[in-house]
């Protein structure tokens, strides 16, 4: 007689995600039915940064779909990034790459960046962004060590935090070079 093991609901993988439950992002890295549901959460938390940043004064629509495509393509690039590291130049000898698997549970580990639509309350927009960031980086890494089996925390924390140290270095760089000016 086959086993069949119950699968938790979108939300209840969003609270997981964001609790850092090591067993939803396991669960996440081998459903490949969570795909899209991992490309709606990173689409979501883009647009909240997007909608957050009007907390910045006056962001106009425009500036809105600026700011959310720039964030969704820091998250590509800290995924990419994350990727070549973690599968090409920090694996371990148990480590199985598989792209799909790893996207999947970075997707997941961009929840808690929702938390960024509160940015656009007065005065909030700074901490927002900078929990959100720092929440989100912790995910990573969780997500990370699950997606590409590492044993080692550390090893996670190490890729992480160089891919993420260069997307931000990259977002930066087109944010200065494309975005609106300031005042």
């Amino acid at each position: 007689m086959a086993t069949t093991t119950a699968t938790n609901s979108f939300l209840q993988r969003l609270i997981g995600a964001a609790a850092l439950d090591s067993a939803i992002y396991e669960e996440v890295e081998a459903d490949p039915a969570a795909t899209p549901q991992a490309v709606v959460v990173v689409l979501l938390s883009s647009l909240a940064a997007g909608f957050g940043a009007r907390g910045l004064g006056g962001v106009s629509i425009a500036n809105i779909i600026f700011i959310s495509i720039v964030t969704l393509l820091a998250w590509a690039t800290w995924a990419l990034v994350t990727f070549q590291i973690g599968a090409r130049l920090l694996p371990e000898p148990q480590t199985q790459v598989d792209v799909g698997q790893l996207l999947r549970t970075i997707g997941f580990a961009a929840t808690p960046g929702f938390l960024r639509v509160f940015g656009v309350l007065p005065g909030a927009t700074i901490p927002a962004f900078a929990i959100a960031a720092v929440w989100m980086l912790l995910a990573m890494i969780v997500a990370v060590r699950q997606a590409l089996d590492y044993k080692s925390t550390a090893r996670a924390v190490a890729v992480c935090g160089l891919g993420w140290g260069l997307a931000i270095a990259i977002a930066v760089a087109i944010g200065l070079l494309f975005g609106p000016t300031v005042s």
